[in-house]
Order: structure tokens, then C-alpha cells, then sequence
């Protein structure tokens, strides 16, 4: 506990590192404020109806990305989804458009250019998602006419005008504190949209634990919040665990003079065993979305609306592995990474340098992406597992999946910030002469 407090208290010493923090806090002060305004022209009273609607499945899942501004109704309903989908086609397209293989190559100008695409076509898929997420809560979703305080064209425009601007205003917040606060932004804002649904799951699994009879009561609770805790370590290890490429760099350099020094030094090259993240996880609900619109019409394959059926989970588990072999594949180049290595002077011992290390780094990746994306995709279905056992949806969200994955992730990206912070402070103390003796004792 000591450790902790004496942490906190270098950190906030720090007052770079201070002012990020607190700026961080604030702009994720201000989304959440926003998330909580309903659209003009609703009445917020009325909104049982869509709570209950999102209160599982996949509307579900969307109204916990969002924070429950998908169930409020919100300025900020659509959230920074339309901001991750634009960037998802964008990163696709990367891999057949040559304009933008070119800026991928460009390096800062490119990368410039590729987000300016990339806020432009989030605006026009908001401009895609606003009237049909209002044409929902009109049609699909139960409520009444009485929640609609302004009706006709007006409250159409309106309401599409300022979905619109939500997602852009969103998009800014997550910008900025990519840029000037802590953490990445956007996945931050996402993160903070799962973590305000947790109190309110975890309250209403704890009341229906020890309140209803033969539910288990306290110890109940008690080996959920273990399995929840163990399930926690094991996406720690998933999303940290990596293969390490033993390289051997036979050329160094000093004072701009390359020296020939036979097994001069030796590094690694880090190949994680999950390479694609929560992407496969996010394409594969994508894709999932498409059977359960379909199973409307087609009774046959109405057994796929069940998020926690048997036939709607092995679907889902197969699309992440092979989402996850595909990512990767589009995201790790290995041919690049051979060439890079080939110019540094590096080499994998005993692999000739070239196309053979290329084949070498795409065989190990390969290899490990198999386990990777099986323990992703178990982890991934858990959700619908535990829910078998008597616990609660919403609570049931946090035991795996995207949610619990998107937390673990950029809870470690985060620190991995501040820890980097910490570590530059001593490096600078180091390297004062007036200031090292002061710093070294502290």
C-alpha cells in the first residue's frame, strides 16, 4: 500500500505529467456529461421502453460502447462508433488502394492525410447511422408517441444534425487527449463508457444474488468475483504475452562510423500473441449482426438471435480465429520487417537474411496466432458461458469479450504511459549534474 501511495505521489510531482492527467480526467468528465443529455425533443421520462430494448443482446453490447447513451436517447448516442468503423475501412482499403498505400508510406504527412480521410468518412457513416437510429427508437423499440415531444421534419434534421456533431465532438475529445492528455483517446472514451455500466451490473447481480431464494447469496458472489478477478489475469496474459525472435545485429554504429563487430550485440524481435487485438472480436459482431437481421424473415435461423446459444457462440468463436489470422496478416508485415532488419545490420541466427527471414517471422506468427486467437475466442464466449450459471447479463458482459479485453488493454497502454513519464524523469536527473545528487536521494 505504501508502494502504491509513494507511486501516486511521484506521479503527481511530476507537473507535466499532472496537467495531462487532470486534462485527461476532465475531457472524460465532459463526454460522460454529454452522454447523460437526451436529444431535444424526447421526453427522457418515456425512455423505459428503449432501456429495456438495450438492456441485452447486441443492443446491448452497443449501449455499454456508448456508456448507456444508446439508451438515453443521447446527443452522444452513437458514441465513437462510426469514428471506429471509418477507421477500420480505411485501414481495409489501405491493403487494395494505392493512394493509400502511398500515404501509409508517407510517413507524418501520410498518416496526416489518412486521419483527415478517416474523419471525413466518419462523418458521412453518422450521416448514415443518425436517421436509422432514430427510425429504431420510432419503430423497432417500443416507444410510445408520447415520448416524442416535436415530430415531422423538424425533429428529424434536428435530431440527425446533432448526432452528427455528437460523434464529431466525441471524436475531438478522444483526439485531444490522445494528443495532449494521457492514454489513448479514443479507446480511453470506449473504456469509460464499459466501466460506467460496471457499478450498476455488479449492484443488480448482488441484489438478485441475496435477495432471491436457492441464488447462493453472499458466497455466491464471492466465487463470481474470484473467476471474475482470474479471468482478468488471464487477458492480462493475452494481451501481454508475446514470442520473442532472438536477433543478432553484427554491425553497430559510433559517432557515425559503422564498426564490423562480429556478434556485437543481441536483441529480439517481440511478436505478440495476439496481434490483432479486439479487432476480429469487433469484425466478428459485425458479421454477426447480419444473421440475427436475417433470422427476421427466415425462421430457420432464428436460433442465431440467442447471443447466448450454442449455434450463435460457435459461429462467433470460428469468425474471431479466422478474423484474427486475417488482421494479422493485413497488419504485420513481415516482408518489411525482414527488409528493415536486413539494412540495420541484424539477422536471425542460423536464417538467411531476406525472404527467408520473411518466411521465418510469418511461420512463428503463424504458429502463435493459432493458440492466440482459440484463447481470444474463448474468452470472447465466456460471457454467454457464465450466463449459464445463473448470472446476470449485464454483469455476465464483464466476464470476457470486447469489454473486458478494451479495459485490460488500455488499462496497460495507460500505465506503460505513465511508467515511461517516471522513467524520463530519473533519465533527466541522471543527466543534470546540479539536480542528480537531489534526485538520487529521493
Amino acid at each position: 500500500m505504501m508502494n502504491l501511495i509513494n507511486k501516486l505521489k511521484e506521479i503527481f510531482s511530476i507537473e507535466e505529467l499532472k496537467n495531462k492527467i487532470l486534462l485527461t480526467i476532465g475531457l472524460i468528465a465532459v463526454y460522460r456529461f454529454m452522454a447523460s443529455v437526451p436529444l431535444p425533443g424526447i421526453d427522457p421520462l418515456q425512455l423505459a421502453a428503449l432501456k429495456d430494448s438495450a438492456s441485452d443482446g447486441l443492443l446491448g453490447l452497443l449501449n455499454a460502447f456508448t456508456g448507456g447513451a444508446f439508451a438515453r436517447a443521447s446527443v452522444m448516442a452513437l458514441g465513437i462508433m462510426p469514428y471506429i468503423s471509418a477507421s477500420i475501412v480505411v485501414q481495409l482499403m489501405g491493403i487494395a488502394v494505392p493512394y493509400l498505400q502511398k500515404l501509409q508510406k508517407d510517413g507524418e504527412s501520410g498518416r496526416k492525410k489518412i486521419t483527415q480521410i478517416t474523419r471525413w468518412l466518419t462523418i458521412g457513416i453518422t450521416l448514415v447511422q443518425a436517421p436509422t437510429y432514430i427510425t429504431a427508437i420510432k419503430t423497432q423499440f417500443g416507444l410510445g408517441p408520447e415520448a416524442f415531444l416535436v415530430s415531422g421534419p423538424t425533429f428529424w434534421v434536428s435530431s440527425i444534425v446533432i448526432l452528427t456533431a455528437g460523434t464529431i465532438f466525441a471524436m475531438w475529445l478522444g483526439e485531444r487527449i490522445t494528443d495532449k492528455g494521457i492514454g489513448n483517446g479514443i479507446s480511453l472514451l470506449i473504456t469509460v463508457g464499459i466501466i460506467a455500466n460496471f457499478p450498476a451490473a455488479f449492484l443488480q447481480e448482488f441484489v438478485a444474488k441475496t435477495t432471491n431464494a436457492g441464488a447462493g447469496g453472499i458466497m455466491m458472489v464471492l466465487i463470481e468475483i474470484i473467476v471474475w478477478f482470474v479471468v482478468i489475469l488471464l487477458s492480462v496474459l493475452l494481451v501481454t504475452a508475446v514470442r520473442k525472435i532472438a536477433v543478432q545485429y553484427a554491425r553497430r554504429t559510433v559517432a557515425g562510423n559503422v564498426q564490423n563487430v562480429a556478434g556485437s550485440s543481441r536483441d529480439y524481435i517481440p511478436l505478440k500473441l495476439n496481434a490483432a487485438g479486439v479487432m476480429p472480436i469487433i469484425f466478428a459482431q459485425a458479421i454477426m449482426f447480419l444473421p440475427v437481421a436475417l433470422a427476421q424473415k427466415f425462421p430457420f435461423m432464428a436460433s442465431l438471435q440467442d447471443i447466448n446459444g450454442l449455434g450463435y457462440n460457435i459461429i462467433f468463436a470460428l469468425l474471431i480465429i479466422i478474423f484474427s489470422y486475417f488482421y494479422t496478416a493485413i497488419t504485420i508485415p513481415t516482408n518489411k520487417m525482414a527488409d528493415d532488419l536486413k539494412r540495420s545490420g541484424g539477422f536471425i541466427p542460423g536464417i538467411r537474411p531476406g525472404k527467408d527471414t520473411a518466411d521465418r517471422l510469418d511461420s512463428v506468427l503463424s504458429r502463435i496466432t493459432l493458440p492466440g486467437s482459440i484463447f481470444l475466442a474463448v474468452l470472447s464466449i465466456l460471457p454467454a458461458v457464465v450466463v449459464q450459471f445463473g448470472v446476470q447479463q449485464s454483469w455476465a458482459m464483464f466476464y470476457g469479450g470486447t469489454s473486458l479485453i478494451i479495459m485490460v488493454g488500455v488499462a496497460i497502454d495507460t500505465l506503460q504511459q505513465i511508467n515511461s513519464y517516471l522513467l524520463n524523469r530519473h533519465y533527466d536527473g541522471l543527466m543534470k549534474p546540479g539536480n542528480s545528487n537531489r534526485k538520487s536521494n529521493k
